[in-house]
């Protein structure tokens, strides 16, 4: 199906393009069904809690409790296990803060940068908005950011994406950051949540403290998407490459395999520095590229609880 749902490539645009909208109905109705498939089971993480105030300890009762929640100190104390029971949050919200700047349009692999970000959003869509649960929606990295507040189940959800997917023009890019969209999500988010970020991470770095801040109220999940050529440059020749955000050109050798082993040096120490700052930050970290099977490495991921 993966190989279906993209258009073909044209010389003015080598990767694939945007989704049609009824292709993107049918990766909502295929990544509903994998979700299922792949998070079945006894499926616990940050992003889905059952939450965080105390109400009791009571014993251990063989077969209805989860081995998991067992108070290891008060059952040494006592010589008699014992659960910690928790008190449930009665709306669990998460923050889908989602970049539509100009360089998620990039993809040369399966797919672009923003169909994984679209499909992240699909798959983030039916974990968080069960039993009840809201959704609410933050974009920056165009001229129209937008804020959709926190509402319940996946309705509207793939019309907001749809309205998203205007291609944005050079004239409109960096016209907001990350930094400013966790701003305003520190500023609506008033209750704990779960905040995922999803971003190639490719702007200014104005985001730092407002991530550090974010962190400290709220669980942050930064997904990171990359395209295998923003990591090593092919050997075609002389090429024009041009920054999305920027609208900036550099003319480069590619058949200079000195320069290539020097990008891909500087490529990885880059990303290499990304992943210390989230993690600084408080942030839990995954990668998803743009070739091969994106959903599976997002929903080990969840399975896992998100540990870096």
């Amino acid at each position: 199906m993966s190989q279906l749902l993209h258009s073909e490539p044209t010389p003015a645009r080598p990767g694939p393009g945007p989704l049609p909208d009824a292709l993107l109905r049918a990766l909502d109705v295929s990544i509903g069904r994998k979700m299922q498939g792949l998070l079945a089971g006894d499926y616990r993480s940050a992003l889905l809690g059952d939450g965080t105030e105390l109400a009791q300890v009571r014993p251990y009762f063989p077969g209805d409790d989860d081995v998991r929640r067992i108070d290891w100190n008060v059952t040494a104390r006592t010589g008699v296990p014992h659960v910690r029971v928790h008190l449930a949050e009665r709306v669990l919200v998460t923050w889908l803060v989602l970049d539509t700047s100009a360089s998620m349009q990039f993809g040369t692999a399966d797919r672009r940068k923003a169909d994984v970000a679209e499909g992240v959003a699909i798959a983030v869509g039916h974990v968080a908005t069960r039993r009840g649960n809201r959704l609410g929606l933050v974009t920056f990295g165009d001229d129209r950011p937008r804020t959709f507040p926190p509402r319940q189940g996946r309705v509207g959800l793939l019309g907001l994406l749809s309205t998203l997917r205007d291609q944005p023009g050079l004239e409109n890019a960096g016209a907001t950051s990350l930094g400013e969209a966790l701003h305003r999500t520190a500023a609506l988010g008033r209750q704990r949540s779960a905040v995922v970020v999803v971003s190639d991470f490719r702007g200014p770095l104005d985001w730092r403290r407002p991530l550090l801040e974010l962190s400290s109220r709220h669980d942050v999940i930064a997904v990171e998407i990359r395209d295998p050529r923003e990591q090593e440059l092919p050997n075609a020749g002389v090429l024009w490459l041009v920054d999305p955000e920027t609208g900036r050109q550099l003319r480069a050798d590619t058949g200079n395999e000195r320069l290539r082993a020097r990008f891909a040096a500087a490529a990885a120490a880059e990303r290499a520095e990304l992943t210390r700052v989230l993690a600084a930050a408080g942030a839990r970290h995954v990668v998803l590229t743009t070739a091969g099977d994106w959903l599976r490495s997002f929903a080990v991921f969840l399975r896992r609880g998100g540990r870096r």
